[in-house]
């Protein structure tokens, strides 16, 4: 449909984008300061979250407290998109990705830990970007792609398990916005974007660099 929308239908559409991407943009700023650079809150031997015998966390702190808490969790059953028709008996509905966390186990054992020292920047730097761009609306869609990759592996690694509790729909609604705010690139109201697409898209018809550029925006 081609309809034109009346024009206060287009300031709602208009503000909550905005809202969407500053409300997304401001999650990761408030994940920079507990995991900072160059110990990212660790350990000083950077020692990480294990279960003990009786399979209870023995914690450490910082990056390396969560990233430990992924790895134990890899090991165990993991169900999303959990639902108790009845709010009596076991879930009825759900999905069994057990075989997904463990794959995301093994990159966590096998890249990330025997890496932090340089990894945890890549992390950190990663989440610094986004709220970079998704707040200042600065190559908006970028932000956005990084955000998904973020938030899905996030998702991947700690939604819906019990110890710590973490409410599976939190992670869940994470990849939900990340992806709105990839199509709808959000910078491109309101944000730096408005103003360097169209000097982008000047230069798109002779330079491919400026084309992949301009898409970014």
């Amino acid at each position: 449909m081609n309809e034109q929308a009346p024009h206060w239908e287009q300031w709602v559409r208009k503000i909550a984008l905005v809202i969407g991407r500053l409300a997304l943009g401001y999650l990761f700023f408030t994940q920079l300061f507990w995991k900072m650079p160059p110990t990212f809150g660790c350990p000083a031997d950077f020692a990480f979250t294990t279960a003990n015998e009786e399979g209870r966390l023995v914690r450490t702190q910082g990056l390396c407290d969560w990233i430990g808490v992924e790895a134990v969790w890899a090991e165990r059953p993991r169900r999303f998109f959990v639902a108790n028709l009845d709010n009596q008996g076991p879930p009825e509905m759900f999905v069994d990705v057990s075989w997904l966390v463990r794959l995301n186990g093994l990159f966590i054992t096998n890249v990330v830990m025997p890496n932090i020292r340089w990894f945890g920047y890549l992390i950190w730097l990663s989440e610094a970007w986004i709220f970079a761009s998704l707040f200042f609306g600065l190559f908006s869609r970028l932000g956005a792609l990084v955000a998904i990759g973020i938030s899905a592996q996030l998702m991947i690694g700690l939604a819906g398990i019990t110890s710590p509790y973490e409410w599976e729909w939190s992670y869940h609604l994470m990849v939900v916005l990340s992806i709105l705010m990839f199509a709808f690139a959000p910078g491109r109201i309101w944000g730096i974007d408005a103003w360097l697409r169209p000097r982008l898209q000047t230069a798109a018809a002779r330079n491919r660099l400026a084309r992949l550029l301009c898409w970014l925006t």
